[in-house]
């Protein structure tokens, strides 16, 4: 059985590390959407922290891989796990483009323990995903610095107020082997 913030964590993480490697709306720019995605696929890991509310200063690590959907349409498949003191939960999602919009799950879902994709939309360094879980509403922005840094907040809404309360910090996990010809 997994502690209360091992289940908030686990949840969190999977969904700023899906969101972070992507979701988008209007997707009338697929193109551009798709190539978001293709440009944060692969293997991502770093330290997140609850920031706000009951488990404020709950500090987790993740690491995960992303792979854009294959075929036309834009999206992403994220698996991997993140990791709580010496908790560590599998984390997975799936996001795609469905019309002008993106559906998609994280983990097993808003009807699982995890939370629904419901809308969103990609900018030229950053995704904004809607996300839902019962009567619960909120957003996840993922902001690639550079090609080596990606920044994850989740926040919810509480009356008419969007409040942060999860901040995860990325990088990208790039082999560092040297490659030269032979003459």
């Amino acid at each position: 059985m997994f502690s209360r913030p091992s289940l908030i964590a686990r949840g969190a993480a999977a969904f700023a590390l899906a969101a972070t490697v992507g979701v988008a709306t209007p997707a009338l720019s697929g193109g551009k959407d798709k190539a978001f995605f293709e440009k944060v696929s692969g293997q991502w890991t770093g330290p997140g922290e609850i920031v706000a509310g009951k488990y404020k200063g709950t500090k987790f690590t993740c690491d995960l891989a992303g792979e854009a959907v294959a075929g036309n349409d834009a999206g992403i498949k994220l698996d991997g796990f993140c990791r709580v003191g010496v908790f560590k939960q599998p984390m997975s999602a799936l996001i795609t483009q469905k019309g002008n919009s993106y559906t998609g799950k994280f983990l097993d879902g808003a009807d699982g323990k995890g939370l629904d994709v419901v809308s969103g939309n990609v900018a030229k360094d950053k995704v904004v995903v809607g996300i839902n879980r019962k009567k619960l509403n909120g957003a996840m922005i993922a902001r690639l610095q550079n090609d080596t840094t990606m920044n994850i907040t989740i926040s919810v809404k509480v009356e008419n107020t969007m409040v942060p309360v999860i901040g995860v910090s990325l990088n990208r996990q790039v082999d560092d082997i040297a490659v030269g010809s032979i003459k």
